[in-house]
């Protein structure tokens, strides 16, 4: 029981500017303005670091959700990974990596994730979660890419 999908975006932007951009808590924030996301506690505001942690509370499909997320890897301006240390998922592991291309950069976003409950989640992942999840990132780096510098 697993999902894994990975989502593809090319940016006219540095790809130093967008790599900042995706450790932006606010920049975050804006994207997921629909699902009423804040940051609760942990680093609320600014960027994200390295060995850093914020608590997300959100609601999908009118159910009030809250997760913890670490970077737990970061190479300056090439990769990060974020994943969850507590939450609504079994396992959540989401991989960022950043290339340079030929007008900007190419932004690889690298996400594996378990739903809980066994076969409940399995469910889950196969009629909902495994369409819902690209979807939001996906409008996550389309504001990335089209909102001004934050």
């Amino acid at each position: 029981m697993a999902v894994y999908f990975e989502c593809f975006t090319k940016a006219q932007l540095p790809r130093r500017e967008l790599f900042e951009k995706s450790l932006s808590i606010d920049a975050h924030t804006g994207s997921m303005a629909r699902s009423a996301e804040q940051a609760i506690a942990g680093v609320t505001s600014g960027q994200i670091s390295l060995g850093e942690q914020v608590t997300w509370r959100a609601k999908h499909f009118g159910i009030p959700f809250r997760l913890t997320s670490e970077i737990s890897e970061l190479v300056a301006f090439h990769s990060f990974t974020d994943q969850q240390v507590r939450g609504p998922f079994k396992k959540f592991h989401h991989v960022h990596e950043f290339f340079d291309h030929e007008h900007g950069t190419l932004m690889v976003d690298k996400i594996h994730f378990e739903a809980p409950l066994g076969p409940l989640g399995w469910l889950a992942e196969r009629l909902v979660l495994s369409w819902y999840m690209p979807r939001l990132i996906r409008m996550r780096n389309t504001y990335l890419v089209n909102t001004s510098a934050l």
